[in-house]
């Protein structure tokens, strides 16, 4: 085959050339025959190999021999974290104005005017709960006698209840002619100038309500049943082992004698007076609690 030359020329101005027309196809270049990796070389990349296998190695030795010291570290960082969030709510509790004192509700009150207790309470408004002086309180509350005890207890988020025992009466003891209204412990719980109704008459020989003689008729007057005890208008004694105390009615009297065996001897006056009529004048003797009787005048 002969080859055609190439021609150029020009079409306004532009040039062209007409390549010469493909030549047979070239024969296939031999492959080149890899050379096998010279012992230098092979020596030099297990040797790289070998350095990455320790470093491996190495490093999963550092985590298994730290591992308790990680694990350490968490549970120290956690109690950390608790502490820290317990004393941010305790902080919370003691300086935030939502949990000041704004409310205080009194209960358990017979004789005493609750709004008194309130408004002794009161001068503490605004101050946060868990910052209330509570023995300034008890100095406030100090000044009702007729509180035998109470009870505090905080309501989140702003109530204070003041839960109140009073004292209770045990009879009226006149003295220089003033009727006083006392508890068990010989505490005036209020004053009059007349008898006070509802409560025995406690007479002890002039001595005061810290004699043996007035502890003595209070233990006695406790030991009644209910119905018995409401029926007592006066008792007397002059040492604590005479005791002896009158019943509404016709004035039957009891003959009680000391405090001691004083649940035998509310049991056997009991069943004394359910056998004797009631309008019958007479004495109960119930000093010896295992052979009562009844003494009619």
């Amino acid at each position: 085959m002969t080859s055609r030359p190439v021609r150029s020329g020009s079409v306004r101005g532009a040039e062209f050339r007409v390549a010469d027309a493909p030549q047979a196809e070239r024969a296939p270049r031999p492959r080149l025959r890899a050379r096998a990796p010279s012992a230098d070389a092979l020596a030099k990349k297990q040797l790289r190999q070998a350095a990455r296998a320790r470093r491996r190695a190495e490093r999963a030795e550092l985590r298994r021999f730290t591992r308790r010291a990680r694990h350490r570290k968490v549970v120290l960082l956690s109690a950390v974290g608790v502490v820290t969030a317990l004393f941010g709510l305790i902080a919370v509790a003691v300086f935030s104005p939502i949990l000041s004192l704004r409310t205080v509700v009194v209960d358990g009150t017979n004789r005493i005017d609750p709004a008194e207790i309130q408004a002794a309470v009161e001068i503490y408004t605004g101050t946060p709960l868990a910052l209330l002086d509570f023995d300034a309180i008890t100095e406030e509350l100090s000044v009702f006698p007729l509180i035998r005890s109470y009870v505090t207890e905080i309501v989140p988020p702003d109530t204070l209840l003041v839960h109140v025992v009073e004292r209770e009466p045990i009879g009226s003891v006149q003295v220089d002619g003033v009727f006083r209204l006392v508890d068990p412990a010989g505490i005036t719980i209020q004053e009059s100038a007349e008898n006070i109704e509802g409560v025995p008459v406690i007479s002890v020989g002039g001595a005061d309500t810290s004699s043996p003689a007035f502890a003595a008729v209070t233990e006695v007057l406790l030991s009644l049943p209910a119905d018995v005890g409401g029926q007592v208008v006066s008792a007397t004694a002059t040492t604590k082992d005479d005791v002896s105390f009158v019943l509404s009615g016709v004035g039957q009297r009891v003959v009680w004698g000391s405090a001691s065996d004083s649940a035998r001897k509310a049991a056997l006056l009991a069943r004394l007076i359910s056998l004797t009529d009631a309008g019958r004048a007479g004495e109960f003797d119930v000093s010896a609690p295992s052979n009562g009787i009844f003494r009619p005048s």
